[in-house]
């Protein structure tokens, strides 16, 4: 018998189609129709360097945000925005568009005003977001276009913390002083007294004995 053939198959490149929750069809399509018709060298060149652009800008972004610098947030949103469009990336493209409204000082949908500190906040939360769906539509398009790619975890956005709930204080009770044992009289309160008896026992014998000097002189 011939011995097993242990080779695997490579595994098809995946579709467009499996993914048409992260990408619009037909505008990918429409850079794929450039491409010559033995290779996809020209789309490929296209995408690799959105790859590129993207971390790029992303660095770009964080830096942006240290320096709270609203304007250049609003204008990588902008930039990044436009790219991403271009490949038909649709949560990259919305996250991005979110950065530049956010950046303007604007609500998510580019209505409403907000403080500085609360764009800042948003824009850096939707960065994370946007992270993610950078590294879902990566993952797939390298494979796309025949490149081995180790399944890795997915960056994920951090949890927001819960509120904590503050519990009422609880006030102790001090317990009651126990009762002196067998009616002893060795409380603290019994031997203080005791001991101010005794300090001032000296006194009054040393007024006496004075008493009885003079007593004695005056019967003299």
């Amino acid at each position: 018998m011939a011995p097993a053939d242990r080779t695997e198959a490579r595994a098809a490149p995946p579709k467009l189609s499996d993914v048409r929750d992260l990408i619009d069809e037909s505008t990918f399509e429409q850079i794929m129709e450039m491409d010559d018709d033995d290779d996809c060298d020209f789309s490929r060149g296209i995408v690799y360097g959105f790859f590129d652009q993207a971390k790029s800008t992303f660095t770009n972004i964080k830096t942006a945000l240290e320096k709270k610098d609203l304007e250049e947030l609003s204008q990588l949103g902008h930039f990044l925005k436009g790219s991403s469009a271009t490949l038909g990336l649709i949560h990259v493209r919305d996250g991005c568009e979110k950065i530049q409204h956010f950046g303007n000082g604007l609500e998510e949908n580019g209505s409403g005003k907000l403080a500085d500190d609360v764009a800042l906040k948003n824009i850096e939360k939707t960065l994370k977001e946007v992270e993610v769906e950078y590294a879902k539509v990566e993952k797939f398009l390298r494979r796309f276009y025949g490149e081995e790619v180790q399944d890795e975890p997915e960056p994920q956005p951090e949890p927001q913390p819960e509120p904590k709930e503050e519990k009422p204080a609880v006030v102790s009770e001090k317990a009651p002083a126990k009762p002196l044992e067998n009616g002893s009289d060795k409380g603290p309160e019994k031997e203080k007294v005791k001991a101010e008896e005794k300090s001032t026992e000296p006194a009054k014998n040393h007024v006496t004995d004075q008493k009885s000097k003079v007593d004695e002189e005056s019967k003299k």
